[in-house]
């Protein structure tokens, strides 16, 4: 960070956007498939933000931006380590929402449902069947109101405007981009 911060000559804007599905239950867990998920999911966020936060405090201000995920706003079956993962990336921002906002330091979090992305297989395919990849992700969408899947490029507009001006009074905010899933 501090090599950014020189080249670039400060840090205004991160965007912590990582993670990786991780254990599909509980049963039977891989502890270390479990811990490199909550590393990636939410370690990394953690320290990334310990990393960038002093550099935005001296630039007076800046927009600090996570990815979670809809998992992270309503528990998935589907994904339970995953979602704890979420939950704890959702819990982050809103705190440290609230520590840094008198340095006018914004700190929010999107939240994409499931997305069109080589990710999706992690969460509809993991038995390698394409027939239950096929029937997951059937079942997911008829859970989503708007009947798609999320685009990559959604998630990145949201974040754009997140850490734009137009964004300047908004921190805290858990923003889903989902179709309407978690409005039900």
């Amino acid at each position: 960070m501090n090599d950014a911060a020189a080249l670039l000559g400060g840090i205004d804007v991160m965007w912590a956007h990582a993670g990786i599905p991780g254990p599909a239950g509980v049963e039977n867990l891989d502890l270390a498939a479990y811990e490199a998920a909550m590393a990636l999911n939410v370690t990394s966020a953690t320290l990334a933000a310990g990393e960038v936060i002093g550099h935005m405090r001296k630039r007076g201000g800046g927009s600090l931006i996570f990815t979670a995920s809809v998992s992270g706003l309503v528990g998935s079956m589907f994904s339970p380590v995953y979602s704890a993962a979420k939950f704890a990336v959702v819990g982050l921002t809103k705190s440290l929402a609230q520590r840094f906002a008198a340095d006018n330091v914004r700190v929010n979090v999107v939240c994409p449902g499931l997305a069109d992305t080589p990710m999706k297989t992690g969460f509809t395919g993991r038995s390698g069947d394409p027939a239950e990849a096929a029937a997951n992700q059937a079942r997911l969408l008829a859970s989503v109101p708007m009947g798609r899947l999320c685009k990559a490029e959604e998630v990145a507009h949201a974040a754009l405007w997140l850490a734009s001006d137009e964004a300047s009074f908004v921190t805290g905010v858990a923003l889903p981009i989902d179709g309407g899933f978690t409005a039900r």
